[in-house]
């Protein structure tokens, strides 16, 4: 930066100053033999948990055992299974709920899964809140829970495609 007399501030001189008083050096504590073992033993113990949440664990035992999405591959002959949800309407049309469509993402639809098979009535609320997100839409008679399988063999698809309902409910009038 140039000052207003022509003078730049990196021209002024250095000012040196002595080093501050350090403290003196603590004495180094060290562990007893107790304290070591109990150290040992933990790390044992956690690294026997590692082994065996690699071995038999699952998404469950997380951090002890491995996410299986990312740590195993599927067999490339395995089908490929998709859920959905669908209302029909009186026409049989099929109308896609899911997303932006009810405010339910895929993934926190299908961990309730088990909960709207003990109470299909649950998917009601699925269809209100389409309704209410898309008013001039046509009048939904039925929600159902659809599950697609896609067959695949060395990983492309054979084109052999499968629906299977899984959960329906009937909606009542004005609903």
């Amino acid at each position: 930066m140039t000052r207003l007399d022509g003078r730049r501030s990196y021209d002024d001189p250095v000012h040196l100053q002595s080093a501050p008083e350090l403290p003196a050096e603590a004495e180094v504590e060290r562990l007893t033999p107790g304290g070591r073992r109990a150290r040992l033993a933990a790390v044992a113990i956690v690294l026997a948990l590692l082994l065996a949440g690699t071995v038999w664990g699952n998404d469950d035992s997380f951090p002890f055992g491995p996410f299986r999405m990312y740590s195993t591959r599927a067999n490339p002959d395995t089908p490929v299974v998709s859920t959905r949800v669908v209302g029909l309407t009186a026409t049989g049309e099929e109308v896609r709920l899911s997303g932006g469509e009810v405010g339910l993402r895929r993934a926190e639809f299908e961990g309730q899964l088990p909960r709207i098979g003990e109470d299909p009535s649950l998917l009601g609320l699925l269809a209100d809140s389409y309704a209410e997100r898309n008013p001039a839409a046509e009048e939904l008679v039925e929600v159902q829970v659809v599950q697609r399988r896609i067959d695949l063999e060395d990983g492309q698809r054979t084109g052999d495609v499968t629906d299977r309902v899984l959960i329906e409910y009937q909606l009542e009038d004005g609903e």
